[in-house]
């Protein structure tokens, strides 16, 4: 007889943006003749950049040649890529890591669910909350959570990030963590973390031997060059940290598929015996077992956005994207709605008014707007009464949301 994994019985019923559409799809069958616009999954909508269609043009007809022909290639990601991403993400930066740190992937929602594989089931999460879900339902499926109960589960520590705290996640005290996730810029809130606030958390994973998982996937947003781009620039996280990035939101790649992640060669991790072993040769391992590299056009696709054009013109992309979330943390919070992000990041982050729950304020919109956001109460405990907007919208869609917006909220 198979027997199922049960811990995948525990997770809750739906994704979350499986719910949304769910509910968006049975809006327009009631409402046929409605044009929704959505303001809530955070695909992005410009197109790739000119440098990046022109190198992968490039490899397809690569591959269409014996000599330029690519098959299996290292499952670590070539070395073409890695180079680009230590001369340019990093060494800028006065950080020096080695090539085999590197490693590439198709995406980081894939390496910041699988690399929980590498841990103990029973060592305790720690998450920000709100945080994004897929760091919670992978160690679900691996039964690292305990029970869900009252809207949250019993083994994960929640390290609450709301408005009273100014969304600066204080470290618990007297409460164990073994593994700690860190999103910054953080989706779903849009804040930013300082080097200050930062650095304290790399001191406590230090002190408690405990391992920090770092979701870096929105830094190119970053616009205050005092806020931190990667765990890296303090001091000790190579010892404590792994950090996750991708090209899907910098560079549109959220078709592409394409990112990578940094294993540093002195993290350790113990056995019971107090034995340390390398991280970064275990997920080398695990790579090489299960992952056989995202494809060369793809690699060759991100190589190009390091280029000099390429550079300038995913920035270009960039900034119309910021400038749809300038525009729309000015024209909401002169609504009077309460908004937070937006200013380093593709994400706002809005408190609903009069304690309206996230879910009703998410229909609320859909019917009486014809606009989409994602209830922020999916994003954990501490997400309710919030939603979640992002601007990865056309200019023309974002202004007709916002107006619409307007005119409901003027009509209540």
């Amino acid at each position: 007889m198979a027997l199922v994994n049960i811990h995948f019985l525990n997770l809750q019923s739906n994704y979350l943006f499986a719910d949304i559409a769910k509910k968006v799809n049975a809006f327009k069958v009631m409402h046929p003749k409605a044009d929704v616009i959505s303001l809530g999954i955070g695909d992005v909508t410009q197109p790739l950049c000119p440098a990046v269609i022109k190198a992968m043009h490039k490899a397809t007809e690569e591959l269409a040649t014996t000599e330029g022909f690519h098959g299996y290639g290292p499952e670590q990601g070539y070395p073409f890529l890695r180079e680009a991403i230590l001369k340019n993400d990093f060494l800028p930066r006065g950080i020096h890591l080695d090539i085999d740190e590197v490693f590439i992937n198709d995406g980081a929602k894939s390496d910041t669910g699988n690399i929980q594989e590498l841990l103990h089931w029973d060592n305790f999460i720690g998450v920000t909350d709100p945080i994004y879900p897929v760091y919670i339902d992978s160690n679900v499926m691996i039964g690292r959570c305990g029970t869900f109960r009252d809207g949250r589960w019993t083994n994960v520590r929640y390290i609450p990030c709301t408005a009273e705290n100014g969304f600066v996640p204080e470290i618990p005290k007297n409460r164990h963590m073994d593994v700690i996730y860190l999103c910054y810029p953080n989706n779903p809130t849009g804040t930013v973390i300082s080097k200050q606030e930062l650095r304290k958390w790399v001191n406590y994973a230090l002190k408690n031997d405990a391992l920090i998982l770092y979701d870096a996937a929105y830094q190119a947003y970053i616009r205050d060059p005092d806020i931190p781009r990667s765990i890296y620039e303090i001091r000790g996280a190579r010892k404590c940290a792994i950090e996750f990035h991708s090209y899907s939101k910098t560079a549109g790649f959220t078709g592409v598929r394409c990112g990578y992640t940094i294993v540093p060669k002195d993290l350790t991790v113990s056995t019971f015996e107090g034995e340390r072993i390398s991280v970064n040769h275990l997920w080398n391992r695990r790579q090489c077992t299960k992952f056989n590299g995202a494809s060369y056009i793809s690699q060759r696709a991100a190589e190009a956005i390091y280029t000099p054009e390429g550079r300038q013109q995913v920035q270009t992309t960039i900034d119309y994207y910021m400038s749809n979330a300038r525009l729309m943390l000015d024209t909401l919070r002169d609504l009077g709605y309460e908004v937070y992000g937006g200013e380093n990041a593709p994400y706002l982050w809005l408190r609903t008014p009069n304690g309206t729950t996230s879910w009703q304020f998410f229909e609320e919109l859909l019917y009486g707007a014809n606009v989409v956001c994602t209830p922020g109460v999916g994003f954990g405990p501490s997400g309710e009464g919030y939603v979640r907007l992002t601007a990865f919208g056309s200019h023309e869609s974002t202004k007709e949301a916002l107006a619409r917006i307007k005119d409901w909220t003027h009509s209540h």
